[in-house]
């Protein structure tokens, strides 16, 4: 492959389809390879014995500890059912944007951390300076905790982790936290021109909705305390985003799926949104029951990701301060794997090119200015490092 520049190796990563219901292995198998050819020898994580979706770590620079770890995410989200201009595997450039799935959240991102890890190699670094790509990032922040646990003991321990999703480049040192709960109702099948004998797990799940949205309304009406007004909204929002369930329109559903999440403001806690969501499932199962004792409400954890807490002098904001010039405090409503390096140990910041509107959306891009900017900013943190 030779050496190739960032914009290069972004346009590698955005052309395997690496939607996170599907393998990522072409994409790591293409990265294992391209930092081999440079003399960088990388390791994996497994999520399983499938075989079909892995993480990959590396190290550059003394085999110390105390170096900086470049960590991003290699699965993006689906692009079904979005009006694309463009095929959105193949990096296209207009308009001063560089169009594709995942340009934005986050192959860019991780094309310039590659990109810097092989200038490490080839330039010298005093400071080591890793690489980590997880997966499963876009299911709930599920795959990061068992790659970093995997990265202790074979990589020296590093003081920071910068997380380069989409920030515009500035220093983001605190995030909500969210969970996510799997909910089963299971009604009880009867013709529906006599539902009232049965029980419609599509009708049940809706109360359970209503409630969300209730929850909601009544978050967005009080006045936010000063932890929460930091936050854009600054409340927690209660969400469902896909629901499924029933098998035809004259039958009472049998069963009705969907995920209930919270994104929470620091001042509150995930427990207790859980329990106020238990609360309000174990009092529509009861009146399920009341009709056909064997409906029921099964609840089990799908998703549970760490806030990002602002640290007191930390070292991971600190350091992107000074690469940056960025001064200002900043905080952002999406999840993201930085709790989990925190959590880990890490001094944890983010800090990635590019806009969050643009995450996930059909035409997602970057600009190429972010891009440029994400460039700048990888030189400069080799410098660093070199000092």
């Amino acid at each position: 492959m030779g050496l190739l520049s960032a914009f290069e190796i972004m346009e590698a990563l955005v052309s395997f389809p690496t939607v996170s219901r599907d393998p990522n292995t072409d994409l790591i198998d293409w990265v294992e390879s391209y930092l081999a050819e440079h003399g960088i020898v990388s390791h994996r994580h497994w999520r399983d014995g499938a075989g079909t979706h892995c993480a990959l770590f590396a190290h550059i620079g003394p085999e110390v500890a105390g170096g900086v770890v470049l960590s991003g995410h290699t699965d993006v989200v689906p692009v079904d059912g979005q009006p694309w201009s463009s095929d959105p595997y193949t990096v296209t450039e207009r308009d001063g944007k560089y169009y594709g799935r995942g340009t934005c959240d986050m192959k860019g991102f991780d094309a310039l951390a590659i990109w810097a890890l092989v200038e490490a190699k080839r330039r010298g670094v005093r400071r080591p300076l890793q690489i980590a790509l997880s997966y499963d990032e876009e299911v709930g922040c599920t795959g990061a905790p068992a790659m970093i646990a995997a990265m202790q003991g074979v990589l020296p321990k590093a003081e920071l982790a910068i997380i380069g999703e989409p920030s515009m480049m500035k220093a983001v040192n605190g995030h909500k936290g969210g969970v996510g709960i799997a909910t089963h109702v299971v009604g009880f099948e009867v013709h529906s021109s006599i539902m009232h004998r049965g029980v419609s797990a599509v009708m049940e799940a809706a109360k359970l909705l209503d409630w969300a949205n209730e929850a909601n309304a009544e978050a967005m009406a009080a006045t936010p305390d000063p932890l929460a007004a930091m936050f854009d909204p600054p409340w927690t929002n209660a969400h469902v985003g896909t629901i499924e369930g029933g098998t035809a329109n004259n039958i009472t559903a049998k069963d009705c799926h969907f995920i209930m999440g919270f994104r929470v403001v620091p001042s509150e806690t995930k427990e207790d949104w859980i329990a106020r969501y238990t609360a309000k499932v174990r009092e529509v199962e009861a009146a399920m029951q009341a009709v056909q004792p064997a409906a029921r409400i099964d609840l089990a954890p799908f998703f549970d990701v760490p806030g990002l807490k602002p640290e007191e002098a930390g070292a991971a904001e600190a350091f992107v301060r000074r690469l940056t010039g960025d001064n200002a405090s900043h905080v952002v409503s999406y999840g993201t794997e930085a709790g989990q390096f925190q959590e880990a140990g890490y001094s944890a910041v983010i800090c990635g090119p590019g806009s969050i509107e643009q995450a996930h959306q059909p035409d997602e891009y970057i600009t190429i200015a972010e891009f440029d900017a994400g460039q700048r900013f990888m030189e400069r943190l080799l410098l660093e490092l070199a000092a």
